[in-house]
């Protein structure tokens, strides 16, 4: 399998520049259609015993639909030339976000999207909860964060847990993993766990192999904080990308996607590619 549709979400009212570089990356790279999409809800008629006079509520249709019409200009402008087609899907919602989001992603093989770090965590009138769209997208996400400039792959680093999510992940990375001028896979696990832990990643270079992708194998005695060992090792290595399971239940609201997986997407300063 390869990515020949890429469903591209963009954030209203903040900078999209890193995810529509990297899209545009991997939309050259796979020779693949972009989706751009983004949504968000309008004022709501009431809130609680507060009502929304009609004048307001038609303001608030109108400003969202100025907003989304912005969001396609930037999205067809950042793409153009390099990208053959774009389509675009940008929706005024009653419902969260992420539910449609994550039924729109039927469409795509990838879903790319920021980080929303700089979001309310308040506001989901316009910002995605990012652990909701991942644990319902059924799609593997590209997790792109600010400081990312473009999609690059000469190191790519699979955080490998023993899990159902992190086999899941790999799966799907065969196509950028296929594109990586280096790969690794690496195991934090407990010093008694270690001889286990080399057999497992073996295991998964030894996949690999068979699917054309050659790889390197990692394993590092646990010292507490999972999370933080796994991001030094990152960027010890000069990681470029980090392939990880995503585990947990979404609408909880605590980024309950698993320990390492949250803090990941929290704290990594290169992108990072999820499944569940």
């Amino acid at each position: 399998m390869i990515y020949k549709t890429l469903m591209t979400r963009l954030e209203l009212g903040l900078p999209n520049s890193p995810v529509l570089a990297v899209t545009g990356d991997l939309a050259t790279l796979f020779d693949a259609t972009v989706v751009g999409i983004t949504a968000c809800e309008p004022v709501r008629m009431a809130y609680g015993e507060v009502y929304i006079t009609a004048d307001l509520l038609e303001q608030s249709y109108q400003d969202v639909e100025r907003a989304l019409k912005a969001a396609e200009r930037d999205c067809r402008k950042a793409l153009s030339g390099r990208v053959a087609v774009v389509e675009w899907r940008g929706a005024a919602c009653t419902g969260l976000l992420s539910d449609y989001l994550s039924g729109e992603a039927r469409c795509a093989d990838l879903v790319v999207t920021g980080v929303n770090d700089k979001a309310s965590f308040f506001d989901g009138s316009r910002h995605v909860d990012i652990g909701d769209l991942v644990m319902q997208a059924g799609r593997p996400v590209l997790i792109v964060p600010a400081r990312v400039e473009g999609l690059r792959l000469d190191h790519v680093m699979i955080g490998w847990k023993d899990t159902r999510e992190s086999r899941r992940a790999v799966f799907d990375a065969v196509p950028l993993l296929g594109k990586a001028g280096r790969v690794s896979v690496v195991e934090i696990a407990r010093e008694n766990d270690l001889p286990a832990a080399r057999s497992r990643v073996g295991d998964v270079v030894t996949w690999l192999a068979r699917h054309g992708v050659s790889a390197h194998s990692l394993t590092v005695a646990s010292k507490g904080d999972d999370a933080v060992q796994m991001n030094a090792v990152a960027k010890e290595q000069n990681v470029d990308l980090i392939v990880a399971g995503a585990y947990g239940h979404s609408r909880l609201r605590e980024w309950v996607l698993g320990g390492v997986t949250r803090d990941l997407l929290l704290r990594a300063d290169c992108c990072v590619f999820v499944s569940h």
